[in-house]
């Protein structure tokens, strides 16, 4: 697979420093990419995470895990391997994990996307021998606009309701993608149309990032709402899963929108009852996978998630030692045009909350 990481049953393994990265099985020592449910999981003894990370890390994995940090760009020899965490820019803390060991560099990306986000630290290439990328929207169909063009368009969608006095349920990804529309509102300028409220599973996030020191705009718990809160004023945000339930009975009327990568796919909105789509991913589009490796460098690709074996097809056709890794737990991984997937985040929906 590369010559410092091996692929075993708990995940993906370095026997010269005898630590795995991203388990999805318990282990003795884990170094993390970043917070999200299917990289960072409950009951290894120790883990090893970038430090921009760690109010995420305590609020997914709780306060009795052991969490030690490294700034990013931090070197720290383990066995006999030289680590250090690198900026990924898929949500707040999140890292690629640079191994350096018998004069071979391996990179593990993790999630990761160029496009700018105010929430975390940017992308930052990595030179390197092997290239460990994510896949998770592996095709040409999509590409992404600037992202201050979709939070326009949400704006503009949510002034609308409140025209028409319908209450605006925006499901976003409780961690990461909410806290980058809410920052993304800020920079917009200018007044927001009505409050912002929030499940109490994004709200827990929410306070996870102010923590970090990340501007949001002020947002309400919903179970913290006045009693006769008037809903057609305000912006709801909550996890996907929350589409559905009882929760969502104190809205009416109202209309609803998902903000994912996914809403790229013609026909996904309607089939998943979404009254309207916008395309916003915290994941790298087609074209910022492929200018990614470019600047790795590397020789060696190893693709996981989504559509590993069409881009590892692609690099191959074009040169590069390339293969997709099968690995079985992978979030938006086992995405498929027919039957996206529609949360990552590891939050089950809170219905008292």
């Amino acid at each position: 697979m590369s010559k410092t990481l091996t692929l075993t049953d708990a995940g993906f393994y370095c026997a010269a420093g005898d630590f795995y990265i991203d388990p999805w099985l318990p282990v003795p020592r884990a170094l993390i990419t970043h917070a999200h449910g299917d990289h960072a999981r409950p009951e290894s003894l120790a883990y090893l995470a970038a430090a921009e990370g760690l109010p995420l890390l305590r609020a997914r994995l709780g306060a009795e895990a052991t969490i030690d940090t490294m700034r990013y760009g931090e070197v720290r020899r383990i066995g006999s391997v030289d680590v250090s965490f690198h900026p990924a820019g898929h949500v707040l803390g999140s890292a690629q994990i640079r191994v350096a060991h018998a004069e071979s560099v391996t990179v593990v990306s993790g999630d990761y996307k160029l496009a700018r986000d105010p929430t975390c630290t940017p992308f930052e290439p990595v030179r390197c021998d092997t290239f460990f990328t994510e896949s998770t929207f592996g095709l040409p169909i999509f590409r992404w606009d600037d992202s201050a063009t979709t939070l326009r368009a949400i704006v503009t969608w949510w002034e609308g309701n409140r025209a028409d006095k319908k209450a605006s349920v925006l499901f976003a990804y409780a961690l990461g993608k909410a806290q980058r529309i809410l920052a993304g509102l800020i920079e917009l300028g200018g007044a927001l149309p009505g409050p912002v409220f929030c499940h109490g599973a994004v709200e827990r996030m929410n306070a996870a990032y102010r923590d970090a020191g990340v501007a949001l705009p002020p947002t309400i718990a919903v179970a913290d709402a006045p009693a006769d809160m008037q809903w057609e004023q305000a912006l709801i945000i909550a996890p996907p899963l929350a589409q559905g339930s009882p929760w969502m009975g104190r809205f009416e009327p109202y209309r609803t929108a998902f903000a994912s990568g996914w809403m790229a796919i013609r026909g996904t909105r309607r089939r998943r009852n979404f009254g309207r789509g916008f395309v916003l991913s915290d994941h790298a589009d087609w074209d910022e996978l492929n200018r990614a490796i470019d600047a790795s460098g590397a020789n060696e690709v190893r693709v996981t998630h989504g559509f590993r074996d069409e881009l590892a097809r692609w690099l191959t056709e074009r040169g590069r030692a390339a293969r997709g890794l099968e690995t079985p737990f992978e979030g938006e991984a086992g995405a498929t045009i027919a039957e996206p997937p529609l949360d990552i985040s590891g939050d089950p929906p809170v219905p008292n909350v």
